[in-house]
C-alpha cells in the first residue's frame, strides 16, 4: 500500500467524532507507526507491528477499530484487546476512552486485583471492546455470562512480554473459544525471533510493520552507567542522585519486590511526602492512587518493579534509574522508554556492580549502542563489600562464564592454578572500560 503523503489525520478519513477526540488530545500529525498501521487495520489486513514504547502504538490500532466498530450494538463484545499486566490494560482503556469520548461505544476493563462481580456486572449491562489481562479475561468467560461468538478482532499490546511472562496457555484457550474468522493484531516494542515464531499461530499473512530496529530504545532518551561496587554504595549514590534538583520526575526500577521495598523504605525516611512505590505485591489502590499521585506531580519520585515498567504513559518523566540491571534484556527497552515519551527529552541512568556488567554488555549488543560510563562523584560515599555480597557476585560471574564456555571450572580453580592472571586481566579491563 502507498504511503500516505499527508502529515495530518485527516488522511485516514476517519469520522469527525474521532478526528475532533484526537484534536481535543492534542494530537496534530501521526506518529510513524500511526501512520502505517491505521490504513492497514483499516482494510482489514493481519498486523504485526513493531515500534518503541511512546511512539503511539495504542492509537495505532484504536482509532481504526473505533472507526470500524463505529457504535454501540447488540450486549456482546467485538474486539479484545489483551495486555500482559493490569496497568497495561488500565492505560489502554483510559487511552480508549478518550479517543472514543465522541462515540456511544461501551469499552470495558477486565483485571485481576479488583473486585470481579463488578467487572462480571459491566459485561452484562452489555459492551462492545474488552482490554483485559488473560487470565481475567478467563474467569469472567467460565461464569458463562459472556457470549464471544461476535469477536472479529483480537489485539496483542506487547505481546512478547505477554509471552515472556507464561500467558501462552492461556492465549492458546482464548484463540480456541474466540471465532476462527477475525482480524488479528500484534503490536510490541521488541519482537525476538521466538515470539515472532510464535506468532505465526495466529496471524493470517500478517504485513511486518517496523518503524524503528527492534529493541532499539528512543533517540530523545541519553543513556548512561555507573559502575557502583555494591548494594549499599548503590543506595548511597540513588540518594545522591535524587536530591538533585535536575531530577524533576523519575521512576526508579528495581528488580525485586524485596529491594523495592527495601529502597523505598530508606528513602521515604528522608523524602516521604516526595515518593510512592508500586509492584505486583501492593494492593489495587493502593498501585492506582500512587500512579495518579506521581501522574499529576504530587509525588516526584515512583519507585516501580518491571510490572510498571510498560503502562505507565507519564510524558513529562525527567529520568529514569535503573537500580538493578534487568535480565530479561528486552525490559531495559521499555523501562528507558518510560521517559523521552512525546519527543520529550529523557536520561536513562543504570547502576551496575561487576555481576551486571556480563548483562549490560548484552543489552548493549541488542540496541546496538554502547552506554556511556560516567565516573562516580567524588563526594559520594563509597562502603566495602560484605563478604557474603561478594561471594554472590563472584558466583554470579563464574555462572556466566560457564555459559559463555562449558569447560569453564570456576574462579576458585583458576585462582589456584593462575593467581596473578586473573588479577592482570581484571585490571586490563578496567582501565579498558574508564576509556
Amino acid at each position: 500500500m502507498k504511503e500516505q503523503k499527508s502529515n495530518t489525520f485527516d488522511q485516514f478519513k476517519l469520522n469527525r467524532q474521532i478526528l475532533d477526540a484526537v484534536a481535543d488530545l492534542g494530537f496534530t500529525e501521526p506518529t510513524a507507526i500511526q501512520r502505517k498501521a491505521i490504513p492497514r487495520v483499516l482494510s482489514g489486513h493481519d498486523i504485526l507491528g513493531i515500534a518503541q514504547t511512546g511512539t503511539g502504538k495504542t492509537a495505532a490500532y484504536m482509532l481504526p477499530i473505533i472507526m470500524k466498530v463505529k457504535y454501540a450494538q447488540g450486549n456482546d463484545p467485538r474486539v479484545l484487546v489483551l495486555a500482559p499486566t493490569r496497568e497495561l490494560a488500565m492505560q489502554i482503556h483510559k487511552d480508549s476512552i478518550a479517543l472514543a469520548k465522541n462515540t456511544d461505544l461501551r469499552i470495558v476493563a477486565l483485571y485481576g486485583g479488583a473486585g470481579m462481580k463488578s467487572q462480571l456486572d459491566q459485561t452484562k449491562e452489555g459492551l462492545d471492546i474488552i482490554i483485559a489481562t488473560p487470565g481475567r479475561f478467563m474467569d469472567i468467560y467460565r461464569t458463562g455470562e459472556m457470549n464471544l461468538k461476535h469477536i472479529h478482532t483480537l489485539i496483542m499490546d506487547e505481546a512478547d512480554k505477554m509471552m515472556d511472562m507464561g500467558f501462552m496457555p492461556q492465549i492458546r484457550n482464548i484463540l480456541e473459544i474466540i471465532p476462527v474468522k477475525r482480524q488479528n493484531l500484534l503490536f510490541s516494542a521488541t519482537m525476538p525471533e521466538k515470539v515472532e515464531e510464535l506468532s505465526h499461530e495466529f496471524l493470517d499473512y500478517p504485513l511486518k510493520l517496523e518503524v524503528t530496529p527492534q529493541a532499539t530504545p528512543v533517540e530523545t532518551v541519553a543513556q548512561c552507567m555507573y559502575s557502583v561496587p555494591n548494594l549499599r554504595t548503590k543506595i548511597n549514590l540513588l540518594e545522591k542522585l535524587l536530591k538533585s534538583e535536575d531530577l524533576s520526575r523519575v521512576i526508579v526500577f528495581v528488580k525485586t519486590r524485596a529491594n523495592a521495598d527495601n529502597i523505598y523504605k530508606y528513602l521515604s525516611r528522608k523524602m516521604e511526602d516526595e515518593i510512592r512505590l508500586i509492584h505486583s505485591n501492593k494492593g489495587q489502590n493502593t498501585r492506582i492512587n500512587s500512579m495518579e499521585a506521581f501522574k499529576s506531580g504530587e509525588v516526584r519520585i515512583l519507585v516501580a518493579t518491571d510490572v510498571a515498567s510498560r503502562g505507565i504513559d507519564v510524558t513529562m518523566v525527567s529520568h529514569v534509574i535503573n537500580f538493578d540491571v534487568p535480565l530479561i534484556y528486552e525490559d531495559y527497552v521499555h523501562r528507558i522508554g518510560r521517559t523521552g515519551r512525546a519527543k520529550n527529552k529523557g536520561i536513562a541512568i543504570t547502576l551496575v556492580n561487576k555481576a551486571e556488567e556480563y548483562h549490560i554488555h548484552k543489552i548493549e549488543k541488542l540496541i546496538r549502542q554502547t552506554i556511556l560510563i560516567k565516573k562516580l562523584p567524588n563526594d559520594l560515599s563509597i562502603t566495602v563489600t560484605p563478604k557474603e555480597e561478594d561471594q554472590i557476585m563472584e558466583r554470579e560471574i563464574d555462572l556466566q562464564k560457564r555459559k559463555e564456555n562449558p569447560d569453564f571450572q570456576g574462579a576458585f580453580h583458576e585462582k589456584k592454578r593462575r593467581p596473578n592472571s586473573i588479577k592482570k586481566r581484571s585490571s586490563t579491563k578496567g582501565r579498558r572500560r574508564k576509556k
